[in-house]
């Protein structure tokens, strides 16, 4: 099957799928008579397996090493359980934070920062926070949409100034010249469309930029 049935299937991102076979951890076949990606049965479950671990927080490395045979399934689930146990050690910090400054009864003027920050900051460095994912998502579908209408804005500025020398001089430019330029003066502003479009299902998916994160 083709990627885009891969993708329904899975619920990958073509992004994903091809970092993963970048990666090595597909191998899809080849169509001898147009070069498309032909994915069997084998894949879509190597790929299930994949996003399955992904989200128990398997890092990429690691799924490499299980590929590779280089390190047990075993293994890589003793390692995740031991970072949960470190994480839910990071909740009860937290919470007790959270519980003294309740049995403290302290205000919002007298909270004692100093010691809180430091504790907070600690957990910090180790790589903890309490910060909402959703909010990162949010942030990165805005700035994706600022930079697109910046981008769309300048190429319709572009089109306008045209399109007013077009109305408003006397000699103006044949029909057929003026619509090749509006229209490929358009082209960018589809794409840029499109690829918005694509930039926002990956970041919503949490997928959208795999490389960066390990």
């Amino acid at each position: 099957m083709l990627i885009n049935e891969v993708e329904n299937i899975v619920g990958l991102s073509k992004k994903s799928i091809r970092y993963y076979e970048e990666n090595g951890l597909i191998k899809p076949k080849r169509n001898v008579d147009n070069d498309y990606r032909i994915y069997d049965e084998e894949d879509i479950r190597k790929l299930k397996v994949i996003k399955f671990l992904r989200e128990l927080g398997v890092p990429i490395r690691e799924l490499q090493m299980l590929n590779d045979q280089k390190m047990t399934l075993e293994e890589c689930m003793l390692d995740r359980i031991k970072k949960i146990e470190d994480q839910e050690e990071n909740y009860h910090k937290v919470k007790d934070m959270c519980e003294d400054i309740v049995r403290k009864n302290s205000s919002y003027e007298e909270i004692d920062i100093d010691k809180y920050f430091q504790e907070m900051r600690i957990l910090n460095k180790e790589g903890f926070t309490m910060q909402e994912k959703g909010q990162n998502k949010k942030k990165k579908i805005l700035g994706a949409v600022i930079s697109s209408l910046i981008f769309s804005l300048l190429f319709l500025f572009l089109i306008g100034i045209i399109t007013y020398f077009q109305v408003t001089e006397e000699d103006k430019m044949p029909v057929i010249l003026y619509a090749f330029f509006v229209f490929v003066m358009a082209l960018p502003i589809l794409g840029v469309v499109y690829n918005l479009i694509i930039r926002i299902k990956e970041i919503r998916k949490g997928e959208e930029d795999e490389a960066s994160k390990y």
